[in-house]
């Protein structure tokens, strides 16, 4: 295990890779002009769920940019465990923060029904409903990677790869962004087309 050497509590991570499960729930989003020091263009929203299987469980929001060929950018990211901001941020300068989660999921038949939100202090930040039957889908692999800026001046650029399997399939979804909020930026944005990946089975590092 390692830890984040300067935080007063300390919170231990998994070295990397980090081997994850879970499901994931994506809308790519096409923002028409620069706003927010966001630059125009495809911009992916996605909430997470970690789950038992994973090194850490926890629930995540994030939001990021194609940055090259099968590589991404996150630009934003939030999550409900302290280990996994601290080892995020350590080891692949990913800058997570860390915020409130709610979900709710229901099953009839092959057809899901999730519900997620997001907020800090009481504060919202992102709801978003989905409706998909990607559990009855065929598993398929992916593979991308992240490279990211330092955290700060000075410090050093972060990188990893993302490979695994997933029942991927598209959704029905529907975003709000509270318009005051972290993502407000993305209030404007239209959506393109929404994924999800069901029963994911990931190696990240």
């Amino acid at each position: 295990m390692a830890h984040l050497e300067d935080n007063e509590d300390v919170a231990a991570y998994p070295a990397a890779p980090w081997s994850l499960v879970g499901q994931l729930f994506l809308t790519l989003f096409r923002l028409p002009e620069a706003t927010a020091g966001r630059p125009a263009g495809i911009h992916g929203a996605a909430f997470v769920s970690y789950e038992e299987g994973s090194p850490l469980t926890y629930s995540e929001l994030l939001v990021a940019r194609p940055s090259g060929r099968s590589r991404v950018t996150i630009e934003d990211i939030w999550v409900d465990s302290p280990a996994s901001m601290a080892g995020g941020r350590e080891l692949w300068a990913i800058p997570k923060e860390l915020c409130d989660f709610t979900l709710d999921s229901s099953h009839t038949g092959p057809l899901s029904r999730t519900e997620w939100s997001a907020g800090l202090e009481r504060h919202p930040i992102a709801h978003a409903r989905f409706t998909d039957v990607s559990r009855a889908g065929a598993r398929l692999p992916f593979r991308s990677s992240v490279r990211q800026p330092p955290l700060e001046p000075g410090g050093r650029e972060g990188a990893a790869v993302m490979r695994g399997t997933a029942k991927i399939l598209p959704c029905r979804a529907h975003w709000d962004f509270a318009t005051d909020g972290p993502l407000g930026w993305l209030a404007g944005a239209r959506p393109l087309a929404s994924v999800r990946m069901a029963g994911f089975r990931m190696s990240f590092g």
